[in-house]
């Protein structure tokens, strides 16, 4: 089975690797700049960036779970976590700035983000449908159905590409983001310039995050790559 085969582990092991530390980094981080004091809420920090910037119309609402925040560009709504959207802390401002922060991209037209918007329905597929049809694909390869086997792997692979081309896209997207917050809210007075190192410590580990599920994904595809070419060579 493909999921124990030692050489994949050898592929995913550096992206796991930095997954975790990632994931400790953002949780560090989270809980030690929700410990510090913000002169404004994650809902007025955010409610203030639109409004400077005249998206009055964008409305942001309260939703439940951790980590829950986001834009949504087909609503033009700002959705922010209970902890988000109620807490005076420098987490809970960072993190709704730079959901604003996608909400101004979205009315600049930001050619990434306009791009990751088209590449969703293609990444589910690939996220979904290609991971099966790679599975499928693996194990019909070294069958008498072989030649229909590689068909299926390819496609596969193909439709798994899709998937780690929308991370790629994703990238810049989450990082201009946060450029883009980082300078409203000094801009606008919310966080002064000493105090923009507490928000980016949150900021940055939530980058590595991403970093680390793009690295992930390229390395699992270069895996499917490398056993597709090996079992057409053998056949």
């Amino acid at each position: 089975m493909f999921f124990i085969n030692p050489m994949f582990l050898l592929f995913i092991a550096p992206a796991v690797l930095l997954s975790l530390v990632a994931q400790w980094m953002v949780r560090s981080a989270y809980e030690r700049m929700s410990r510090v004091r913000a002169p404004a809420s994650g809902y007025e920090a955010a409610r203030r960036i639109l409004d400077a910037n005249g998206l009055r119309d964008v409305d942001i609402e309260q939703v439940p779970g951790k980590m829950s925040d986001h834009y949504d560009p087909g609503a033009k709504v700002l959705r922010l976590s209970s902890e988000v959207y109620r807490g005076y802390s420098m987490a809970a401002v960072g993190i709704a700035a730079h959901e604003a922060g996608h909400a101004l991209q979205d009315a600049k037209r930001y050619a990434p983000l306009v791009v990751r918007n088209l590449a969703v329905p293609a990444a589910s597929f690939g996220s979904g449908i290609g991971t099966l049809m790679l599975f499928v694909g693996m194990l019909m390869v070294f069958t008498v159905l072989a030649p229909l086997g590689k068909i299926v792997f390819l496609a596969g692979i193909v439709a798994f590409g899709a998937t780690v081309a929308f991370q790629l896209i994703n990238l810049p997207v989450e990082f201009d983001a946060s450029s883009r917050a980082k300078i409203q809210l000094v801009n606008l007075g919310i966080v002064s310039g000493p105090e923009l190192p507490y928000v980016s410590k949150v900021l940055n580990a939530a980058a590595l995050t991403y970093v680390a599920a793009t690295l992930h994904s390229i390395m699992t595809l270069a895996y499917y790559v490398l056993y597709f070419m090996q079992a057409t060579s053998r056949n």
